[in-house]
Parts: structure tokens; sequence; C-alpha cells
């Protein structure tokens, strides 16, 4: 997962100073700034900012979808800085290559979107991390289990949505975890999960999200960031196997050259060749496994 220690190891990474980079784009009100290439033949799309019920309040989300038919759902957990205008692009453009996206604060118990982050000039900033790392830590398997089964109830209950096919789902950073997670709780309902340069998959703990593979029904991709690898090598083959003994389709790739963070089109370590390779790869996931 994202920290400070992640932010250093990315400016050693590059031989610059990133912490001294703007930060203004990531707190942004407006995408005006920000830009994805569109996908060939983007479908026209419906675009409204939601509240999802949950067990433990009501949670501020992104809802976005082709203006007609019925489509394929995908829930979005965003990476530690949450929900803001980088992922609601982001979102869009899964919609319109046809699909109908939720992409959610995952901060709601605490906080509507976006995190006002104390100093948005200097990523590094440590009350910046003291005000990001508590929010992050509440997130637990219990409050994505209980997360995720509203989230994907809130979009079959949309007209939009097709529930005769599967559900994908994507993470980011802290997603990683979160998507796993999802995918062994509700895994009569996701067939397609993405984790991108997802910190913390596999750990020592008893709810490590590698252990709760044996749960999931779903195929996966697992996209990790080449400095992550570097930090733990051990990851990749751990969940290899464990994939394996489940009998589920997994493609594991160690991303070269992209380091954490790489695939948000805010972030300050965005890899464009990387995040379009990686995006291509979940579009294909997508369009093999939410038939």
């Amino acid at each position: 997962m994202c920290d400070d220690n992640t932010l250093e190891d990315n400016e050693r990474a590059l031989g610059s100073t990133l912490s001294r980079r703007r930060f203004g784009i990531m707190a942004s009100t407006t995408a005006m700034a920000l830009s994805l290439p569109a996908p060939s033949h983007a479908a026209e799309v419906i675009e409204t900012e939601v509240t999802v019920n949950t067990p433990d309040g009501e949670a501020d989300c992104y809802f976005v979808h082709p203006a007609s038919g019925r489509h394929a759902a995908v829930l979005i957990w965003p990476d530690i800085f949450g929900l803001r205008p980088a992922f609601r692009l982001m979102g869009k453009r899964l919609a319109q290559s046809g699909y109908a996206v939720l992409v959610v604060n995952p901060y709601y118990r605490q906080l509507t979107a976006p995190v006002d982050l104390p100093n948005k000039d200097n990523v590094r900033d440590p009350k910046n991390w003291e005000l990001l790392m508590p929010l992050a830590r509440s997130l637990t398997p219990a409050t994505t289990q209980t997360d995720a089964a509203a989230f994907i109830a809130f979009l079959d209950r949309q007209p939009a949505v097709d529930t005769s096919r599967h559900v994908g789902t994507t993470g980011y950073c802290m997603g990683g975890p979160l998507v796993m997670h999802t995918a062994a709780s509700v895994p009569e309902r996701v067939g397609a999960a993405a984790s991108f340069h997802g910190g913390r998959l596999v750990t020592d703990a008893e709810d490590s999200p590698h252990r709760r593979i044996g749960d999931m029904q779903a195929a996966f991709l697992i996209a990790i960031a080449e400095n992550d690898h570097e930090k733990e090598p051990h990851t990749k083959g751990v969940l290899e196997q464990a994939f394996t003994d489940a009998g589920l389709a997994a493609e594991i790739e160690v991303y070269e050259g992209a380091l954490h963070g790489w695939c948000p089109p805010d972030s300050q370590v965005y890899n464009e060749a990387a995040a379009e390779h990686a995006w291509s790869r979940l579009l294909a996931l997508f369009e093999k496994h939410l038939a």
C-alpha cells in the first residue's frame, strides 16, 4: 500500500524529488486538466453522483454507464487518495467501453469525497499521512465484505446493469486487497477482478488476501509495480501457486519500469505506456469473463 516510504522509494528510482512536484491535479475538483485516450467507438454515457446505503451509513459514489442498453457492472476501489477526478475519468472511460461502473468513496464512514489534504503541494508532508493512514487502516476485511455486498446490490438494482452477466471489480494501491476480499465475499457475482500496484496482497496475517483465493470464483489480473516486486519478490510466486491450487485463471505480471502508483493519470509516477498496457489487459479480462 502507498505510504510515505513508497514515495521515497519512487523518488530514488526516478532520481528526482517527486515530493516537490505539484500535487494540485490530484486535489482538483475538476477533471478538465486530466486526459486519457478515448476508447475506439466510445459509447455515449450518463454520469451521476449517487448515494449507496450500507450497513454502516451512506456512501457517496460516482456511477457512470452507457446511455442505452444493459451492461456488465464494474466496481472500482480507488487508491489511498480516494475518490477524485482521476478516478471519475477512469470510470467514465470504462463506461465508454461498455460497462456500468460504480467508483466508490471507501472512506464514507469518516468523510465525503474528495479527501482534503492539509498540504496539496507536497505529498510527503507528514500531515497528509497523519490523515491518510488512519483512513486506510479503517478499511478491514469485515468492512470490505459488507461494503462489497451493498455496492454490488446497488449495481444489480440499476436498469443499466445486466444481472445475467458477472460483475467485475478493480482496485489500485490499497484497493488491491479490497478487490480480493470483494471477490471472496461475493463469489457468486464477481467473475473478473484486477489489482493494479496493489499492496499487501500476501501477508502473514490469518486474513491475508491471498488466503481467501480458495473462496473466489473470479479470473484475475494482478499488475505489479517493478519496485514493489523488488521489495517483496516472493509475492508473485505465492499468488501464482494459490491461484493454481484454486483452479482459477490469473495473469500475474511485473511491469518493468513502472513504479508503485503508475496507473492513475494524476499520479506523480504515471507511466502512460505501462498504464495503457494494463488497461488493455483489463479490457481483455472483462471481455472474456464478464459474458
